[in-house]
């Protein structure tokens, strides 16, 4: 290949716009299969998933087995569970499903046709999720919120104004998780791998921030880390657990 050619090849790629639809699963194979051989699991969500009907669910399934490991602990509890992004209804379906009947499920959409979808696996209540009022109103109806799942705009404004307002009401040993995040990248989102308004860009301060003990710089983002125990990260998926920073000791036991 001439130089010429690497250089239009190059050129092409950068103006090529990555999207979902290019990490489509190809329907003819099983989707159980993938998803058990991948990522080496097999559970009650992953049947609950496959096996959906009548109402769209849409997951990458790496997404099944990271679920299962933070959620599960609340499987046949009261949990207080509340979903940002109803779309057709599938998720709060399998919430439902998965979590149990005496879970207290709430999803919250911008869309009215979501409307719909109240009182069938779950309250479906109409808003934004960065109206902080309407937000309150739903935790405050729920009597609390012990997991956030945020499956909303994916747009990176929305999803750190929703973290700084919602994570403070999270129960302390709770769960508030970020899905979608591959949308970090992309400016039509509000992002781009070398912007500013890079979600992981937020999580690396975060990062800074629970380690405020051992630099000089201080803490920047206090909305997010004087609520935040500690921090996960996976491809599209950030997961706090709520708690407070406590100051590190150490001991020499002879």
């Amino acid at each position: 290949m001439t130089s010429e050619s690497q250089k239009k090849q190059r050129n092409f790629f950068r103006r090529k716009r990555i999207r979902a639809t290019d990490f489509e699963f190809d329907q003819s194979q099983s989707i159980k299969d993938d998803i058990a051989r991948k990522y080496n699991f097999e559970g009650d969500l992953l049947d609950i998933f496959v096996n959906n009907t009548g109402m769209l669910v849409y997951k990458w399934h790496h997404y099944i087995p990271i679920y299962d490991r933070y959620f599960s602990k609340y499987r046949g509890t009261e949990v207080r569970f509340l979903e940002i992004g109803v779309s057709k209804g599938g998720s709060l379906r399998m919430w439902r499903k998965y979590l149990g009947k005496d879970a207290i499920i709430y999803g919250i959409d911008i869309d009215p046709d979501c409307a719909r979808y109240n009182g069938i696996h779950g309250e479906v209540r109409i808003g934004s999720q960065t109206d902080p009022d309407f937000l309150a109103s739903v935790i405050k109806e729920m009597g609390g919120v012990d997991v956030v799942l945020d499956d909303g705009s994916h747009k990176m404004e929305h999803i750190r104004t929703t973290l700084e307002k919602v994570l403070p009401k999270v129960t302390d040993e709770g769960i508030y998780m970020i899905e979608d995040l591959h949308t970090s990248y992309w400016p039509n989102y509000g992002g781009g791998h070398a912007s500013k308004k890079n979600f992981f860009n937020l999580v690396r301060l975060l990062i800074d921030d629970i380690h405020h003990w051992y630099h000089n710089k201080g803490i920047r983002l206090p909305k997010v880390s004087s609520h935040c125990r500690s921090v996960h990260i996976y491809d599209s998926i950030v997961v706090f657990e709520k708690g407070e920073m406590i100051r590190p000791t150490n001991s020499q036991i002879i």
